[in-house]
């Protein structure tokens, strides 16, 4: 593969083929790199990963045979896996990459400093996507020599199955930046959204803290369990939700979305006039957590996350077959 000289002007480089193999760095093998990993490799691109925690290395082999078994039961038996490799260092992770996916803590300064690190370590013309869940792209790019580069490709747990990715723009980024990374998430079966500007939680978590700040608050103040909370999501909207998402979705509870919203507006307005406020102090959480307690039972965790999986697995075909977009 060509690469441009340095000083060369950003983007103007021959673009990376997506149907081509590729070397992926990642960066950070915690629960979210090593997700990461077995979904490239699973794709059929070859990853290199690092990270200062020599024991991540080990935990990485010992979960990617169930990581690959999870994905061959979502996407079919991979007959042109990519290897993986873990190596002693940064740089020896970042030789040859084509794209770095960097999974580091949530602490601005350290995130700073990590894609400083890539970023003098690589290329110019190679993206870098931070998988950051709350950090803003402008302020981790800000100590990069070309913060042009740097993007957010904020995936969703678990990461190998979901196929969400949301990814932004610093004020530095380059266009180009995302469209590439647009391009080489959706080539190993993600669904990425970009948003058209940073904002704090990006788009999904915003959306789910919505709901859930009501679902608290609804718990705390005694109207419903937690089970009963979230047995009316499971079985209200939640099924039609994951199919069509709610534009689409409340349109067909009308004559399309401009109906429901004469017809019910009154009602979601009223709804909202009244929505509670909650604040997440020792004793919400002490209240949300003894109902959850009673929600779970005796179910371990182990068993939770395996059936959850599972589920997600069936729930995925279903709406990558039926599903609205």
């Amino acid at each position: 593969m060509e690469r441009p000289q340095r000083g060369a002007a950003w983007g103007a480089r021959s673009r990376i083929s997506v149907v081509e193999r590729l070397t992926i760095g990642i960066v950070g093998l915690g629960l979210i790199g090593q997700r990461w990993a077995a979904a490239f490799a699973h794709a059929g691109h070859d990853v290199r990963g690092f990270d200062p925690d020599p024991a991540r290395a080990a935990a990485l082999g010992a979960v990617l045979p169930t990581l690959f078994a999870d994905l061959d039961a979502l996407r079919g038996t991979s007959t042109a896996r990519g290897t993986i490799v873990t190596c002693p260092t940064l740089a020896d992770a970042l030789r040859g990459v084509d794209f770095v996916q960097e999974n580091g803590p949530e602490a601005l300064a350290l995130k700073q400093r990590m894609l400083s690190d890539i970023d003098n370590l690589l290329d110019e013309a190679i993206v870098v996507a931070s998988s950051s869940s709350a950090l803003l792209v402008s302020e981790m790019q800000a100590q990069c020599r070309n913060p042009q580069r740097i993007v957010l490709g904020h995936p969703f747990n678990p990461v190998h199955l979901m196929p969400l990715v949301e990814i932004v723009a610093g004020r530095a980024t380059a266009p180009a930046a995302l469209v590439q990374a647009r391009e080489i998430y959706t080539a190993i079966g993600k669904k990425p959204v970009v948003l058209h500007r940073e904002i704090t939680g990006h788009l999904a978590l915003r959306l789910m803290g919505a709901m859930w700040r009501e679902a608290i608050a609804l718990v705390r103040d005694g109207v419903a369990s937690v089970e009963d909370v979230d047995r009316a999501f499971i079985y209200g909207p939640g099924p039609k939700w994951a199919l069509q998402g709610a534009f689409i979705s409340n349109g067909l509870n009308a004559d399309g979305i401009e109906s429901f919203l004469i017809k019910y507006g009154p009602t979601y307005q009223a709804i909202w006039d009244s929505l509670l406020e909650v604040r997440l102090d020792a004793e919400t959480a002490a209240t949300i957590s003894a109902s959850t307690a009673q929600a779970v039972g005796s179910r371990s965790q182990e068993r939770l996350r395996t059936e959850r999986d599972a589920g997600l697995i069936e729930l995925l075909k279903t709406i990558a077959e039926h599903g609205a977009l």
